[in-house]
């Protein structure tokens, strides 16, 4: 069975940064929307998911995970900024059951 694990970074309004792994992104970004999860991003109010990215094995994940923890904020904007220069909510793109068509 194949399995998907993302590394993403959350944004507070105030721009306050988070970065995660999970193997649920939809669920995962569903819970830090509703501050389920205890901590950093419930502390801050980190719920807007600004970058994402995939990977097959968990072990990548992990891997870019800690690189990303490790780099400057300036770095973490340039990487947000390359694709999401607006800094929207992409979240949007996760919905596993987007509604039908009429």
């Amino acid at each position: 069975m194949d399995r998907t694990f993302h590394v993403y970074i959350l944004a507070s309004e105030s721009a306050v940064l988070y970065t995660g792994m999970t193997n649920d992104l939809f669920r995962r970004t569903r819970e830090h929307k509703a501050r389920k999860v205890p901590g950093f991003t419930q502390k801050y109010n980190v719920t807007k998911l600004v970058w994402f990215e995939a990977h097959g094995r968990a072990t990548s994940a992990i891997a870019r995970e800690k690189q990303l923890k490790g780099w400057s904020r300036a770095k973490k904007i340039a990487l947000i900024e390359a694709t999401n220069p607006l800094w929207v909510d992409i979240s949007y793109l996760l919905n596993p059951d987007p509604p039908l068509e009429k």
